[in-house]
């Protein structure tokens, strides 16, 4: 079996970030947004986990830990953020968004 480099799982994660990026840039529905800032935290742990494997360490993997859990309580608010403005705009656009009076 062949074992993957760590230019593989640095090339994986460069292209999810990469596809997260696009998404907040060009997207404007909230959901798409909020996914692809996702995206992009899942690609810099798959780096995270690389580097600390491929050195031999657990430093990698405890951030990670904490930086899912984090990302636990951030999908929990962002959503709920997200219902909030539904529910008061009866849109998801971003671009409908701009004014936080109304």
């Amino acid at each position: 079996m062949i074992t993957p480099s760590l230019n593989s799982y640095l090339a994986i994660a460069v292209a999810l970030f990469a596809i997260g990026l696009v998404g907040v840039l060009v997207r404007r529905n909230t959901l798409i947004v909020f996914m692809c800032l996702e995206l992009m935290l899942v690609a810099s742990t798959l780096a995270l986990v690389a580097f600390s494997r491929f050195n031999g360490t657990m430093d990698g993997n405890v951030f990670v830990f904490f930086i899912l859990t984090v990302a636990a309580a951030e999908v929990a608010v962002g959503l709920a953020i997200i219902v909030a403005l539904f529910r008061k705009r009866q849109t998801i656009q971003v671009d409908q968004l701009n004014t936080l009076k109304h």
